[in-house]
């Protein structure tokens, strides 16, 4: 998106009815991704590990704390991570929930010391630990390991007995949120994923697949179920390198979408504010989603992208799109209707959602015109891709304790420590 004339600044407060509508579009624009990453990730771990309730309330509350860190110069929307579905998943079965909550405090306390550190000493070293060879088969690890998670979503796993209704719903969901990216036009283009739910939904209530008991169960008004640190359980560190390593995929993340901000609203975001307090907003805020039971939070280009159409900049129509998303958090009724979102609706998105994640990680390397002709790429590149995708791990006992790191964690911290300590080509060497 090219930089454009703003109708209304960073600091400027909108009148008051178009305040209000425009703050429901950027609701609008995160809503689908964010109540799908516990949906998805409490599918993947066969248990529940996130509530929708309290990934609403954490988004707003997420965002409200970035704005404040940023002292309102910033109109970015934080809502819940794809990159952590699977690490989540995978935290809560060696680690229970206060695993997987342990863990995504300690992503947001990554994020604040590498913001001291940016202040410190600036962030050209990001680039030397964290190049485009590293963070493209980070990203597309991400996607590729959640694809058998769609298939089974869909019904078509191998051995499954196929359920022609499933995957009738499932194809619809998938052909319009397919038709949405490719032939949508304004806002109706970025909000794909919610398109198709809603469509594949209601084509399941046609087909008698959706069980509305818990709707009719549920209370018009209800607290979301915190889970609170010493409160509700005692932290527990066994889960942390299975998730802390993916902190440096979102991180390159946020550094992206603030960047392609800027050029939007014509300001350097990384300059002013400044990384250092971008990167604290969204590290205290992903701290607070953790304490309070929630999903990592990470910046969304869906809103940057309501930004760029609407030629809105304003942080007051962000931060009363917070408050709203705080909102439904709290409305029972609402929350138990995406509660009943059956199995093939959730496929049909992934099948788009994940192959998504995993092109983006493809389209990293082709940006950056990552060389595979050198041997040296090709080496970290396809390292990280077969410990990520073929299930390796490494575990550290000593007494009591045990660590294990494996998947996409792995892939990480190798992939990294290849392109540190690697030689270069001969043709390379001065």
């Amino acid at each position: 998106m090219e930089q454009q004339k703003l109708l209304f600044d960073v600091n400027e407060k909108p009148p008051i009815m178009k305040w209000i509508i425009l703050a429901l579009q950027h609701v609008f624009a995160m809503f689908g991704a964010t109540i799908l990453v516990p949906i998805l990730v409490n599918s993947a771990a066969g248990e529940t590990v996130l509530t929708i309730p309290v990934a609403l309330v954490t988004s707003g509350i997420g965002t409200l704390i970035y704005i404040l860190c940023t002292k309102g110069k910033s109109p970015v929307y934080l809502g819940s991570s794809f990159a952590f579905i699977a690490p989540l998943a995978a935290a809560f079965l060696k680690g229970g929930v206060s695993g997987a909550m342990t863990g995504i405090m300690a992503v947001g306390l990554i994020y604040v010391i590498f913001a001291i550190i940016i202040k410190l000493v600036g962030k050209g070293w990001i680039e030397k630990i964290l190049p485009p060879v590293v963070i493209g088969p980070m990203i597309m690890i991400i996607g590729l390991g959640l694809a058998p998670s769609a298939i089974s979503q869909i019904g078509l796993g191998t051995g499954a007995e196929i359920e022609w209704r499933g995957v009738i719903v499932a194809l619809v969901t998938f052909l319009t949120t397919a038709i949405v990216m490719v032939r949508g036009k304004g806002f109706i283009k970025i909000i794909p994923f919610l398109i198709g739910i809603v469509t594949g939904y209601v084509l399941a209530i046609i087909l008698g697949l959706v069980d509305f008991t818990p709707v009719a169960e549920a209370a018009f008004f209800s607290i979301p179920q915190f889970m609170v640190p010493f409160v509700s359980y005692m932290p527990n560190f066994s889960a942390l390198l299975t998730i802390a390593p993916i902190a440096l995929v979102t991180m390159a993340e946020h550094i992206g979408d603030h960047t392609a901000l800027s050029t939007i609203i014509g300001k350097d975001l990384l300059k002013e504010p400044g990384l250092d307090r971008t990167l604290l907003g969204d590290g205290i805020a992903t701290f607070v989603a953790g304490m309070l039971g929630g999903p990592a939070n990470t910046t969304y280009g869906e809103n940057t992208s309501v930004v760029g159409m609407t030629k809105v900049a304003s942080v007051w129509v962000i931060g009363l799109a917070a408050i709203i998303a705080i909102c439904l958090g709290f409305l029972g009724k609402f929350t138990a209707i995406v509660s009943t979102i059956p199995n093939p609706v959730l496929g049909g998105v992934s099948l788009l959602l994940y192959g998504f994640i995993a092109v983006n990680g493809l389209k990293v390397l082709i940006e950056n015109r990552i060389d595979f002709g050198k041997s040296r790429n090709v080496v970290v590149a396809s390292t990280m891709l077969v410990l990520g995708l073929g299930g390796a791990a490494i575990s550290i006992v000593s007494g009591d304790l045990s660590i294990t790191i494996s998947g996409m964690s792995l892939a990480a911290i190798i992939g990294i420590l290849l392109n540190l300590f690697m030689p270069k080509e001969t043709n390379e060497i001065d």
